[in-house]
């Protein structure tokens, strides 16, 4: 690498501490964590998004809890040296304020390490700021010349390169870093900057040049899958790439890199783990009602892809009681996969099909036309709540036209709305119902669209009218909902179930809707009702409907599978026994073919593998998995806020739009309407 471009390339680096340093900022003065030093080493300031602040959030705690178990630990043990912290590439981070704040920095001293640039503005910064010096006490500042920036008794900031060991060790040694005594070593976001050579040798070194040390890393993992990428292409747009995550994909891998290198014990896990074993259920409960939050999705996808690891070395410290280990995380490994769904991209003419949204929804008005309305998406080059309709019709040799469609005439518009339903009441006809337009406005009122041809009898031109359908009794006013079509005295109704709202974060109750008069009307149902729950796939079966999987109310993926079954007299809940278990899964969605129960894609969080497609035997209530076989498609396919529709005759699933607002990484939309080809699943295979 050539001078300028390695100039280059730490400048963005840098610039990624920046990017940090609001967040930790914007979180604080959210109230996800009490820290008013972070708004006092930042000069500027910005809002970050509900996503944003619950990975910071989950990444400051996961940090907080190993710092605070190492002084724990060591202030613990007789006649041992003070407890030192060595923070590499520690940026803005206001960690030192708030230990000293806090009183747990008694006897103990804070050694800081980031580029020259950094520690300069981070050293200038407090001395400009006078609630930091009076809680420092005496300072100096270093001379220009130094790699010392900043001195106090129990602080100390270096301009250093990690690359540069030697300069490391012996700036280090200078600064009154005490190789022998209790030493916490913590880099969070730092040794992926580095190419994977200089980081191993960061790894050793430390492992080599302190007899008792605690080392404690917070990093990303698992580049291989669909949201992997997007992260992965996302600091290469940077200019800041993800070194050594094909060498370290996973935590067990990163462990053996650790032990490999000389640590004596090393534990991982990843963010979900670290949320739901170590923080206790008030406290989840408290930052899960700070703002309203609807990126579920994202945020455990973030969490399954990024990890806290510590590994100690010497008899002093014990890492094992910094994360130990929990059994309220069981860790599910679905079977292996038997076979594969081939995946097809779904093409009009030499075009592929595109539908760049999602949390939209999808129907077959008739076997050659599916209708899709609102989500998040793509339109007239930017990112909004969609307001334009999609067709997609098939007029040859399997070949599928994609077209947009303007809601038509002097009537109503479509108003925005994601995550509602839509259900065909007739080849022409398609109801409206829930949804929401933000977090805390959900969309009211169920509506209608009417489609009719173009004026001059065009095939491939529908119009499309809106209108607003009076229900009366009740006005449904929830999002992430079903509803399914099923039977009762041989009249039609909408089996309307789960979701969640303004006031409630899931709901359990349910509703029925006379499709003729558009009336609710009460239907007794016995048996258990199931956990509440949103997020679930709904799919019609025997004139009831099969519930499965979904988010529960503490936000945990469901595993359970219940059909609503027509009885005498009403329905009645039974619980289906399948074995092996499907995995918690939820934001996936499901189809019956040949007696079969398909479950399509989702996100699953007990799982390190990514989810396929699960297919149930209804008779027998065995378990099969499938993979995708995404050979023609091209990569990432990402199959969570998707929507997909059931060709029994061609034996194919069409898989419509997906994706989602990638944590911090850009909104990421499937490019392509894609096909899945189940003819295996046919009778007599």
């Amino acid at each position: 690498m050539g001078p300028r471009r390695r100039e280059r390339r730490v400048g963005t680096v840098q610039s990624t501490n920046d990017s940090s340093a609001l967040s930790k900022s914007s979180l604080a003065s959210r109230g996800y964590v009490d820290d008013a030093f972070a708004l006092l080493l930042v000069p500027a300031s910005a809002r970050r998004t509900p996503l944003i602040h619950r990975g910071y959030y989950v990444r400051a705690r996961a940090v907080r809890h190993c710092v605070h178990a190492f002084l724990t630990q060591t202030s613990a043990l007789p006649h041992a040296p003070s407890a030192q912290i060595l923070s590499l590439g520690a940026g803005s981070d206001s960690l030192y304020f708030r230990l000293k704040a806090s009183g747990l920095l008694t006897g103990a001293g804070v050694w800081e390490v980031d580029f020259l640039d950094v520690a300069k503005r981070k050293a200038e910064r407090i001395t400009e700021t006078p609630e930091l010096c009076a809680l420092i006490g005496p300072f100096r500042r270093g001379s220009p010349e130094s790699a010392l920036c900043f001195e106090s008794l129990d602080y100390r900031i270096l301009g250093l390169d990690l690359r540069q060991l030697r300069q490391l060790d012996e700036a280090l040694d200078a600064a009154g870093l005490n190789v022998a005594a209790p030493t916490l070593l913590l880099a969070e976001a730092v040794l992926t900057y580095l190419q994977p050579s200089s980081a191993a040798a960061l790894i050793a070194w430390a492992a080599q040049r302190f007899p008792n040390a605690l080392f404690v890393m917070y990093e990303q993992m698992k580049p291989q899958d669909a949201f992997g990428q997007v992260m992965l292409q996302h600091f290469q747009q940077l200019n800041s790439p993800l070194h050594g995550l094909d060498l370290f994909p996973e935590v067990e891998s990163q462990r053996r890199r650790f032990l490999q290198a000389g640590w004596t014990a090393c534990s991982a896990m990843d963010m979900n783990k670290f949320y739901r074993c170590f923080l206790p259920a008030e406290e989840r409960h408290r930052i899960e009602h700070l703002e309203p939050f609807d990126e579920f999705e994202e945020w455990h996808l973030k969490c399954s892809h990024y990890f806290i690891l510590t590994a100690s070395k010497g008899d002093t410290l014990s890492q094992s009681l910094v994360l130990p280990p929990s059994e309220a995380f069981p860790q599910v490994d679905p079977a292996s996969p038997s076979a594969a769904f081939p995946a097809k991209v779904v093409t009009n003419g030499c075009q592929s099909s595109n539908l760049k949204r999602y949390g939209h929804a999808s129907v077959l008005l008739s076997p050659g036309f599916v209708l899709s309305a609102g989500g998040f998406g793509e339109q007239e080059g930017r990112h909004c709540r969609v307001s334009k309709l999609h067709l997609l019709s098939r007029y040859c040799h399997g070949e599928w036209k994609s077209s947009q469609i303007c809601t038509w005439g002097t009537g109503l518009q479509w108003d925005g709305r994601l995550y509602h339903t839509m259900t065909r009441l007739s080849d022409s006809q398609v109801l409206v119902l829930g949804g929401r337009l933000s977090p805390l406005s959900p969309a009211l009122g169920a509506l209608q669209l009417h489609m009719c041809k173009s004026e001059d009898n065009s095939t491939e031109v529908l119009n499309v009218t809106v209108k607003k359908v009076d229900l009366e009794d009740y006005t449904l006013s929830c999002w992430r909902h079903s509803a399914t079509e099923v039977s009762y005295q041989n009249e039609k109704y909408l089996f309307v179930y789960g979701g969640r709202n303004v006031v409630e974060p899931v709901l359990s109750d349910w509703h029925f809707l006379h499709v003729g008069t558009m009336a609710w009307v009460s239907i007794p149902v016995k048996g258990d009702a199931p956990e509440a729950r949103h997020s679930h796939s709904a799919c019609p079966w025997q004139e009831g409907t099969l519930i499965a999987g979904g988010l529960g109310a503490s936000e945990e993926p469901l595993k359970s599978v219940v059909f609503l079954r027509p009885i005498s007299g009403g329905f009645l809940w039974e619980s289906i026994d399948i074995q092996p278990a499907i995995t918690p899964r939820y934001s996936h969605t499901s189809h019956v073919f040949n007696g079969q129960l398909l479950l399509v894609g989702g996100v699953w969080i007990h799982s390190s593998s990514v989810p396929g497609v699960t297919v149930i035997n209804l008779s027998t209530g065995l378990s099969t998995e499938y993979e995708i076989d995404t050979t023609s498609v091209p990569w990432p396919l990402m199959l969570h806020s998707h929507t997909s529709i059931l060709l029994p005759e061609e034996q194919q699933l069409l898989l419509l739009g997906g994706g989602g607002n990638c944590f911090s990484f850009g909104t990421y939309f499937n490019p392509h309407t894609v096909t899945l080809d189940l003819s295996s699943l046919s009778s007599g295979h």
